[in-house]
């Protein structure tokens, strides 16, 4: 027995010296010695550390399989259903066959866990071989002969475990498998990698499987079962298996690409690289990054947490912020999500790219960038979320409509939600960086989101200057209804493209007068933002340019109101009346205001965020008529403004260049309420007034 273990160990030291593959040395040793195959025989599976005893283990059960078939194998058939599975299985041509590499890695790990599991809550002793007593998963590849071997050291299975767990379908992947397949209209091939099948998914890429495995139980005998998937299954005694499952594929000629060592750790860092036990292949431990969202959040250095995201995001900055997040309700979640340091491309803020957080199940990947698992909004978020309540086989139909999914999202971006709100009372100066970066992701989750209370608290994120702060400094939402005057029950705000222009805006002059704080929104989108909100905390937001349409509707706009420098009550008449009739193409309505002080006039229309924002997006097609009459726009003029009061003369001494001058007078206070497209179209009346006014000189 030890010379032959020699001979194993003085073949792995060759396999260390050189750099040849595993199936190209075993089988002249074998060739060339049968005494040496014979007592191999006798050699138990695995020696951890030698490559080679597992390689002769390999062709030492192929031979065993056959000799075990024709002397005391007992042949089962398939149950029905477990018939129907294996025969899709088997033709399908599903593109992810890797796949079937995520499910047995799954299986093994479950089976360690199992084990530990029982180690624990049973009297029972702890292996006390050092080798046997590792709870790891290997896989060894051997493109000769063309085999995958994937093996674990776990709880193993009984003779009655065996049938029970293979012979018949009792994983719910399998069951909900079958249950779609009973469906009308169902497309095979669209299914089976949704669904993983567990362990028939090895019959995607596999002519025989055959599973060694021994339990864990005192005095158990190891067996062998076998099958090529066509319907029947054998079961014989295999002596010399040790505790827990190996399971050797034999591959299809259109598969061999699973007999390749770096396509199956390929696989296994994209599904199965943070799997709780060690994972080998070909002896090389493949799942060395640690999980960090398994951790306390306070054992977790921030030096890990920059490696860790580095790793998942694929780029070489670092996180601004670090969210380690755990919870046993309503979900068992454990997450760690980092908010990005570097500002976001052009690509990056268009909707269509890929979110950044991956979905696992007890550190199995369920799928890479989920799409449903948070808001779109969110998409600049990276991280990986892991929790125990979701099945390891969700279907991709069932990831985009599973109530479970959407309490997991609601959980989350509330998590978030909260986080960031925190974030920006404690460390102010960080989260005003971070929102100069992403504030256009908050405000499209305002547009995007339909639940109003989670409107509410996207909305504490924004940040806004105001006419009652110094230029640079912002406040929120909550501040400004903190300052309001007592009875106010109205966010102001004015769009307009800079603060200069915000404070010297017509609109403003009322409110300014009255000490009242208005919001000022330099982005083109703020208005829209806005207008989706509509309120915040019972507060309606308002815009500065309807408040001036609406305010004083019941003034009596009379001589005393007005104060004695503006034009007489019947002058004001006799222009209101003039203007109508010059304007009646344009103008819907012309009135008298008191609002104003430092301009002639101005234009006011029902909703004016939603009127230049239909004029942009969907005006191409009207001419000016329609344009107005869209539009319905009131002119309303400053009885106590020069200009005016020169209007309200020259209308009657000279008609034509009067009605030049109150022509443009409204174009003007068209372009200061943002209602003209192109300026340009100004420019003729413009140079006739500069005309006219030359040719006194």
């Amino acid at each position: 027995m030890s010379r032959y273990l020699n001979v194993c160990q003085l073949s792995s030291k060759i396999l260390r010296t050189s750099s040849l593959r595993h199936g190209a040395i075993c089988s002249p040793i074998l060739k060339a010695n049968n005494k040496s195959l014979q007592t191999l025989s006798t050699v138990s599976y695995p020696k951890t550390g030698s490559h080679l005893p597992v390689r002769c283990a390999q062709h030492h059960y192929s031979t065993e399989t056959k000799a075990a078939s024709s002397d005391n194998a007992e042949k089962h058939e398939f149950q029905a259903e477990t018939r129907m599975l294996l025969d899709i299985v088997a033709k399908s041509l599903y593109s992810d066959k890797e796949v079937f590499i995520r499910e047995l890695i799954s299986n093994a790990s479950d089976a360690l866990e199992k084990l530990r599991y029982t180690q624990l809550s049973e009297v029972m002793p702890f292996p006390t071989d050092q080798d046997h007593g590792k709870l790891e998963i290997r896989l060894s590849t051997d493109k000769q002969n063309r085999t995958l071997t994937i093996q674990d050291s776990g709880i193993g299975m009984t003779k009655e475990e065996l049938i029970s767990n293979l012979g018949t379908i009792a994983r719910s992947g399998s069951k909900a498998f079958m249950t779609q397949l009973s469906e009308k209209n169902v497309d095979v091939s669209t299914i089976i990698g949704q669904f993983g099948v567990g362990f028939y998914s090895a019959f995607m890429v596999a002519d025989k499987v055959e599973v060694y495995t021994k339990s864990h139980k005192p005095d158990s005998v190891g067996y062998i079962w076998t099958s090529d998937g066509s319907g029947s299954y054998e079961i014989s005694e295999f002596p010399s298996a040790e505790r827990g499952t190996k399971i050797v594929i034999h591959l299809k000629s259109d598969c061999r690409e699973f007999a390749d060592d770096q396509t199956v750790l390929n696989v296994i860092r994209k599904y199965s690289n943070f799997v709780n036990s060690p994972i080998f292949v070909n002896d090389e431990q493949t799942n060395k990054i640690q999980p960090l969202w398994v951790l306390e959040p306070k054992s977790v250095k921030p030096e890990e947490h920059i490696e860790f995201y580095r790793y998942i995001s694929n780029s070489n900055d670092q996180p601004r912020f670090v969210l380690h997040y755990r919870a046993e309700a309503p979900l068992s979640i454990k997450s760690v999500l980092y908010f990005p340091e570097t500002k976001p491309g052009l690509f990056e803020m268009s909707r269509e790219t890929e979110v950044g957080v991956s979905l696992y199940t007890r550190r199995v990947l369920i799928k890479s960038k989920t799409d449903n698992i948070l808001p779109k909004w969110l998409r600049f978020v990276k991280g990986v979320v892991d929790s125990e309540d979701i099945p390891l086989n969700l279907s991709r139909e069932l990831l985009q409509n599973s109530p479970l999914i959407n309490k997991l999202r609601n959980v989350l971006t509330s998590r978030i939600l909260k986080f960031l709100q925190d974030r920006s009372k404690r460390d102010t100066e960080n989260y005003l960086l971070f929102y100069k970066d992403y504030s256009h992701f908050i405000k499209e989750g305002i547009v995007t989101t339909q639940d109003l209370n989670e409107k509410e608290e996207i909305a504490k994120l924004l940040r806004y200057e105001s006419s009652e702060l110094e230029e640079g400094n912002l406040t929120t939402l909550p501040e400004y209804i903190e300052k309001l005057a007592e009875g106010q029950k109205d966010i102001y705000y004015l769009c307009a493209p800079s603060r200069t222009l915000a404070l010297s805006s017509p609109y403003l002059e009322a409110l300014r007068t009255r000490k009242v704080p208005v919001l000022f929104c330099y982005e083109p989108h703020d208005e829209l933002i806005l207008l989706q909100l509509r309120s915040f905390q019972n507060f309606n937001l308002t815009s500065v340019e309807k408040e001036m349409r609406s305010m004083d509707k019941e003034e009596d706009e009379t001589g005393k109101i007005l104060g004695p420098d503006s034009l007489p009550t019947g002058e004001r008449d006799e222009l209101v009346s003039w203007i109508q009739e010059t304007m009646k193409n344009k103008v819907h309505q012309v009135k008298i205001t008191s609002k104003l002080d430092a301009h002639p006039c101005v234009v006011t229309i029902e909703e004016m965020g939603a009127a230049r924002h239909f004029l942009k997006t969907q005006s191409q097609n009207l001419n000016e008529e329609q344009r107005f009459s869209l539009l319905q726009p009131r002119l309303e003029i400053n009885p106590k403004h020069p200009i005016i009061k020169k209007l309200a003369s020259l209308s009657k001494s000279n008609p034509a260049l009067a009605e030049l001058v109150v022509q443009q007078l409204f174009s003007n206070a068209m372009v200061v309420a943002g209602l003209v497209e192109d300026p340009r179209t100004i420019l003729g009346n413009i140079n006739q007034l500069l005309t006219l006014a030359l040719e006194k000189h």
